[in-house]
């Protein structure tokens, strides 16, 4: 009868498959991996979101997600999405217009926020 594998186990196994998968361990997975009961169900929902069933290849959804990190800021995860989409067949070209609609997303999210704030001041 095989042995249930610990909490601590699993997590040391996951964190080698995503050293696998990426080159590193993202800094994110590094310090979610002190708490399991985080970091598992973490790791399970980036899985399905990017690997497991979908209408979308992974090349689009990478891309997505760089779009979605420019949008944000978010340095460290657009270096990961631009590494995982060229690993799976996005051009440099897709991946700069992939960058320019989140950046895009982002200036209409600050306008909209703003120029609301100046109507509310100036309705006329």
């Amino acid at each position: 009868m095989p042995r249930d594998i610990s909490d601590e186990e699993m997590v040391e196994k996951t964190l080698r498959s995503i050293e696998k998968e990426y080159g590193y361990v993202p800094m994110v997975n590094q310090v979610l991996s002190e708490r399991p009961d985080l970091f598992l169900p973490f790791v399970s929902i980036n899985r399905s979101v990017f690997y497991g069933k979908a209408r979308l290849d992974k090349k689009v959804r990478h891309l997505a997600a760089i779009s979605a990190a420019a949008a944000l800021g978010a340095e460290h995860c657009l270096t990961v999405q631009m590494q995982l989409a060229v690993k799976y067949g996005a051009t440099k070209d897709e991946i700069l217009e992939s960058m320019q609609i989140g950046s895009v997303i982002s200036m209409t999210r600050s306008q909209a926020t703003a120029f609301r704030r100046y109507k509310e001041m100036f309705p006329e």
